[in-house]
């Protein structure tokens, strides 16, 4: 759509902003969009300034021969203190440094036959590049790639790496949106971990934030109307969309998704709380991003994803253009994994308040949205929009068990498994992976990892620092926790306790609870029912008081038993005894009996997996 394009000399090529490499003329051109700049605009080198020519649009642009790859910079608007080139590809020294030119050119790729993953079918699993490994880097992360291939998974989701304050955080604190933070590999390491991931089979989804940036060394609003005032965000200044001067900023948006996908082989983005992109214009920006993603696969020619996440349970999100919606690939569904998690925790505070029965489970199975314009007693109001499950394929949402957002977000951290028997987590894991949905797992789950997951930060500045530990303690001290019993963000020892202990797969509960994710992923792989994303196929039924599930996905049968004695389940149709042992096909409790003709006994808490007859 010509509506999403603006006349800056990024419009064509994002590689045309910031420093962008000559090789023939043996020079950089630095170019950068300051609007704000009143009389001049300079590059500062480590040995000289070069004055910039002012261009249209707010546009300024110097070529300096001699720089390379490599070689540092800022830029300094009428003579103020030096800042980071805002379209920044390398921040060697931290955001609180200069830039360095960057040439993408000199990286040896060696995934030429990679081409593309596809989202339906899909099973992710998200991590974080500072706490998946002890040594927290991408080169560290590397290492363990054999594991998640081996697991069976198909697309790695990487918490944001663009550059932020600090030597360790989220990421969702981001400064430096197109530059890749240096603790853990910069540019050059985000490339040889997506080269690693390909040549293994595997696919890569970035975390990316466009709603606000971080406040540390957050310098865009000396350049230009980045931000507006009209809105607001829990997390900082809203980014300017739809406000004077916003076609820059969209562009700025827009370039930095593709450079993703066209400069470090991204398979797809999933672009965080979109409910916060603040924007009244008549294109909203996703359905610009959707717009440009797709052009850009057909550039690349290989398929190219955007996953929203969304707090506003509407469908138009994924939609396609065509049919009047956003056009965004995918989003995560947050009802799916509320209905799980107070199932199997029990826990009923905050907005897990209307989740919890077998009821809640079997709508969000059946209609993606538990929320679909009903009342949201957490709200206080009535809210979402009813999925066209004829329409709409399940494989648009993307569901957890547990993600960083429900436990990370939590007071201490604390995953399911530090409360939940292996049984209850293997019940979890089973209805999760049996869904119609696309499934995510989160870094450690598949052994039940006992390691907590906390909110840490790594602010330098004191009085920022001392901001967040005091309104992460007021936070949950609004909800009766002791303040002395939540994590200091800022202490490392919160930062250490939150990396995965990769000694913990070799115990034996750990092990057996990781061998029957891979079981779980590998039947679901195996049984193109289990992946089939038809809505209107699947059938649940269960009792809310013997508190027994089962579920009919074309030829397969899912049955769980979430009371603590046994239970007789009856099936929604014949066993096929020609399949599996039995007729059973996967069972968490390897003693389940073989069913009878149109029931079977679980043990309690407990989950099986049948063959049924067509």
């Amino acid at each position: 759509m010509r509506s999403a394009r603006s006349a800056s000399p990024a419009a064509s090529d994002g590689r045309a902003t910031g420093a962008n490499l000559r090789h023939n003329a043996r020079m950089a051109t630095f170019q950068v969009w300051a609007p704000f700049a009143r009389e001049r605009v300079e590059v500062e080198l480590a040995h000289s300034t070069v004055p910039m020519e002012r261009g249209t649009g707010g546009w300024w642009t110097a070529r300096v021969p001699g720089a390379g790859h490599g070689t540092a910079y800022s830029f300094r608007l009428d003579g103020g203190e030096p800042r980071a080139d805002p379209r920044s590809r390398w921040q060697p020294a931290g955001v609180a440094g200069p830039s360095a030119v960057y040439d993408h050119d000199r990286f040896e790729w060696s995934d030429g036959h990679w081409r593309g993953t596809p989202l339906a079918g899909a099973i992710g699993y998200e991590l974080h590049v500072g706490t998946f490994t002890p040594e927290g880097t991408f080169a560290a992360a590397i290492q363990r790639l054999d594991h998640l291939a081996a697991l069976g998974v198909t697309l790695v989701e990487v918490m944001p790496v663009a550059a932020f304050g600090g030597q360790h955080g989220w990421g969702y604190d981001g400064v430096g949106l197109y530059a890749v933070h240096e603790a853990y590999g910069g540019p050059d390491g985000l490339k040889a971990f997506v080269d690693a991931c390909h040549s293994r089979g595997l696919g890569v989804c970035l975390d990316v934030v466009y709603n606000h940036l971080g406040p540390a060394h957050n310098y865009l609003s000396e350049f230009g109307p980045y931000f507006t005032d009209k809105y607001a965000t829990p997390w900082g200044r809203a980014v300017n969309l739809d406000d004077a001067g916003s076609d820059e900023v969209r562009r700025f948006v827009v370039d930095n998704a593709i450079g993703w996908f066209r400069d470090f082989h991204l398979d797809a983005l999933r672009v965080d709380a979109v409910h916060a992109l603040h924007d009244e214009r008549a294109v909203h920006i996703l359905e610009v991003l959707s717009d440009e993603v797709d052009a850009a696969s057909a550039t690349l020619r290989r398929p190219l994803w955007l996953i929203a996440e969304s707090d506003r349970n509407d469908p138009r999100t994924v939609t396609p253009r065509e049919a009047g919606g956003f056009g965004v690939h995918a989003q995560w569904d947050d009802d799916v994994h509320h209905a799980l998690h107070a199932l199997v925790t029990g826990e009923r505070d905050g907005y897990y308040a209307d989740f919890g029965s077998l009821a809640t489970l079997a709508k969000t199975l059946t209609r993606a949205f538990f929320h679909d314009g009903t009342w949201s007693s957490f709200r206080g109001r009535t809210h979402g929009r009813q999925v066209d499950v004829e329409r709409t394929p399940a494989w648009r949402f993307v569901v957890a068990l547990q993600n960083h957002d429900q436990v990370g977000n939590r007071a201490a951290g604390d995953r399911i498994s530090a409360t939940l028997s292996d049984d209850l987590l293997a019940v979890g894991a089973g209805l999760l992976l049996t869904s119609p949905f696309t499934p995510m797992l989160f870094m450690g789950e598949e052994w039940g990892a006992r390691t907590p997951w906390r909110f840490f930060t790594d602010f330098e500045e004191p009085a920022l620092a001392d901001a967040v530990r005091q309104g992460r303690r007021a936070e949950f001290a609004a909800y009766g926790w002791n303040p002395a019993d939540v994590p200091d963000p800022q202490d490392p020892a919160t930062f250490e306790a939150s990396k995965l202990d990769w000694a913990e797969p070799e115990k034996e509960g750990a092990a057996r609870l990781l061998r029957w994710y891979t079981a779980l992923v590998r039947l679901r792989r195996e049984l193109p029912d289990l992946a089939d994303p038809r809505l209107y196929r699947v059938g649940v039924r269960y009792d809310e008081d013997a508190r027994w599930l089962s579920i009919r996905r074309g030829a397969v049968g899912v049955v769980a038993n979430l009371a603590d004695r046994p239970a007789q389940v009856p099936l929604d149709g014949s066993i096929d005894h020609s399949v599996g042992h039995h007729g059973v096909l996967l069972a968490w409790h390897p003693r389940t009996p073989p069913p009878d003709t149109d029931r079977i006994e679980l043990p309690a808490h407990s989950l099986a997996i049948l063959g049924l007859a067509r």
